[in-house]
């Protein structure tokens, strides 16, 4: 067996125990595992600080040693709140250690009047610094002990494993691993490539990017390790690509036809944009290239995404096929399924609906007619997935914010028809192009980024809660001139009482504030029944609702041209994509539109930064380039957006993206000259690849 595949527990200083911990807090399992557990910052262990050089300007956020001499110890509480805090100081200050667990390992630990290597978080209370479970450690022993590295790397861990391990821990770990290493990695990247691409071997990477020698070998072993990430991923994203364009045989829609001339010559509502008429022959020249279509859309709220899916749809129809869109949320297939029957109205396309909802007589009539060809277009949830539902001749799929549907899921609709029908995937969350190149490397992408003429840019304020009564005097001044109201309220994770009492507790307030009969108001959220939550829609929608006090479920698939305020509470607990797509819910309609962004008055530097971009500019492609920078790719689409983002274990698309360029060009050379990777050089590399076809994280589905 590989050294790099023995069960972690038999590495000195770990057991079965640690093991078990391990595994169950970050995942780790294996030796390879605990190897790309990488640290995500580095401090130098020589460096040793004087208590008086210290404050929250100059130390905040980081790690950093004093050296210094016990002059007393203390507890403080009882029980589970109980406290042991050690006073040091040197000849420029004085400083406090706590422990708030393992106070009776520690408590004996420490001599009055003896000096000790300190290491540790610090932090400040009236400008005295503190550090919390720090690390201690006699000085004799320090100035003896000879450090692998001067710089010392820092790992994420959680506060079990913190408590169990600790930074020391970890690192001790790790040496015990790199000790045997010694030509014990096999390196799946051929001599050629490395001497090409400038790339140090991958045992050299493995223990640099742990142990640096110098700051010069961290950045080679940082490159190397962050080529062998992307140049993984985008063997199997080529290889998806070029199995696509040359092998998979799609549909061909070579007639413009009747339905397509009626609709775009009578029903258009409005002259499409430049940017629309692009995107619908680029979609126009994949179907009817002989291929398989398989593209991404990414249009910004309101750019006009579902009329170019309609023209693509009717264009199916006019060939002989079906259509279908699939979208996340009954709210959305509603709103997408009334769209269509008024866009196209009388000119004869027969367009149905299934959701989770639909009543059993419909649900058997519209299966019926769907297997017969009786429908054109079908429009519904996640129970378009369902086995019995079963197409004539499938072969046009649209996909509404696809990032909420599962790889297996979407998959399960390509199979509708006995070859794969065309695809177009859309998103109304803007991805930056390098997210995307990751992301959906194997997708041709199509960008809508235009707004319909006419359309007035949205005001977006930032106010604090201190200013509440002056929003509540806007928001009656716009119910005066007949125009309604969104308040949303954060609900991260339904299941977070202390989120959904906020809701209520704003409803009352609401109410409160806005008196019945003369305000109208209703709620939308999560924990409401199905047929109370379309209600409370159909309330607003219809004007028998001036406000909808609701959480982030109307983020998408809600259109009131009327709703011109949308108030979103605590904005600093969204994040910059959330706030985006929950302002594109307003600007719908011929007025002004208003997004009001209220926070507490303290805020982190992230926190105003988000905010302050919301009110600068309304261009969700800026804003998703900034959202990547500052969130990084791990958490580019939010909560519930996280499963289908790549899970990187150092690459990083906002700042990496001339070794993604680099790692992208080097996959196509490489597969255009050996397709298999069946050469003996390059059989190696299969390892690399299988690593990163097999991440559930990445969107490599094939259909088959």
């Amino acid at each position: 067996m590989n050294l790099l595949d023995n069960d972690i527990k038999f590495v000195s200083g770990v057991g079965e125990v640690r093991a078990k911990l391990l595994a169950k807090e970050i995942g780790v399992r294996t030796v390879r595992d605990m190897l790309y557990h990488f640290p995500f910052r580095y401090i130098d262990r020589t460096k040793i600080y004087k208590i008086g050089e210290l404050n929250e300007a100059n130390s905040s956020g980081g790690y950093i040693q004093i050296r210094a001499r016990v002059t007393g110890k203390n507890f403080f509480g009882e029980g589970r709140s109980q406290r042991f805090v050690i006073y040091v100081s040197d000849d420029t200050g004085k400083a406090e250690l706590i422990w708030f667990r393992g106070i009776k390992w520690i408590e004996n630990k420490f001599e009055l009047g003896r000096e000790y290597l300190i290491f540790g978080r610090p932090s400040f209370y009236r400008s005295e610094l503190s550090l919390v479970h720090p690390e201690v450690e006699p000085i004799e022993a320090a100035l003896m002990r000879k450090e692998h590295s001067s710089l010392q790397g820092i790992y994420s861990t959680t506060e079990k494993l913190s408590t169990a391990l600790g930074t020391k821990g970890m690192y001790n770990i790790i040496g015990k691993i790199l000790e045997r290493l010694d030509g014990n990695v096999a390196d799946y990247m051929p001599d050629y490539l490395r001497q090409h691409y400038g790339l140090i071997s991958l045992e050299q990477a493995l223990r640099n990017i742990h142990q640096p020698q110098s700051p010069a070998m961290l950045k080679q072993a940082q490159y190397r390790l962050k080529f062998d990430e992307l140049f993984g991923i985008q063997l199997n994203i080529q290889t998806l690509r070029s199995a696509r364009t040359t092998a998979r045989a799609g549909f061909h829609f070579g007639r413009v036809g009747e339905y397509f001339n009626a609709f775009y010559n009578t029903r258009l509502p409005f002259p499409l944009t430049g940017a629309q008429k692009r995107v619908i022959k680029e979609i126009r020249t994949d179907t009817i290239s002989g291929c398989q279509m398989n593209r991404l859309l990414q249009g910004d709220v309101g750019s006009g995404k579902t009329v170019v899916a309609l023209i693509s749809m009717i264009l199916a129809v006019d060939n002989g096929y079906q259509a279908c869109m699939m979208a996340p949320t009954e709210i959305l297939a509603r709103q997408h399924y009334a769209t269509i029957v008024k866009l196209v109205g009388d000119i004869g396309l027969r367009v149905g609906i299934l959701t989770g909802t639909t009543k059993a007589k419909e649900r058997r009539q519209t299966l019926e007619a769907l297997s017969a060809g009786e429908i054109d277009i079908l429009v519904g949830t996640h129970a378009l997935l369902e086995d019995r539902v079963q197409f004539s001749n499938l072969g046009f799929v649209v996909i509404d914010e696809q990032h909420r549907f599962g790889v297996e899921q979407r998959a399960r609709l390509w199979t509708k028809n006995n070859n794969p029908p065309h695809i177009l995937v859309m998103t109304a969350t803007p991805i930056p192009r390098t997210l995307a190149m990751m992301i959906y490397g194997d997708l041709d992408i199509s960008v809508i980024d235009e707004l319909p003429p006419g359309r007035q840019p949205i005001k977006t304020l930032h106010y604090y809660d201190s200013a509440r009564l002056r929003l509540f005097g806007f928001m009656r001044e716009q119910i005066a001139q007949g125009r309604q109201i969104y308040i949303v309220y954060p609900l991260i994770k339904e299941s977070e009482k202390a989120d959904y009492a906020n809701l209520e507790e704003g409803f009352a307030a609401i109410v409160r504030d806005f008196p019945l009969p003369k305000y109208r108001v209703s709620a939308c959220h999560g924990k409401m029944k199905p047929e109370d939550k379309e209600e409370s829609m159909r309330q607003f929608k219809c004007g028998e609702a001036d406000i909808l006090v609701a959480t982030s479920v109307i983020e998408v698939g809600v259109d009131v041209p009327n709703a011109t305020v949308m108030v979103i509470e605590s904005a600093e607990r969204f994040g910059l994509a959330q706030l985006h797509q929950l302002r594109g819910r307003v600007g719908r309609g011929a007025n002004q539109s208003y997004c009001i962004l209220l926070s507490d008055e303290k805020l982190s530097k992230e926190s105003r930064t988000r905010l302050e971009a919301m009110c600068e500019t309304t261009d969700g492609f800026r804003l998703a380039e900034l959202d990547l920078q500052l969130r990084g790719a791990g958490d580019i689409n939010g909560t519930q957006q996280s499963g289908e983002v790549l899970d990187f274990k150092i690459a990083n698309p906002a700042q990496d993206n001339q070794i993604l360029q680099v790692a992208q060009q080097a996959a196509i050379a490489l597969l255009t000259a050996d397709p298999d990777l069946s050469e003996p050089q390059h059989q190696s590399l299969r390892v690399l690849k299988a690593r990163y076809s097999r991440n559930k994280d990445i969107d490599f589905s094939v259909i088959s």
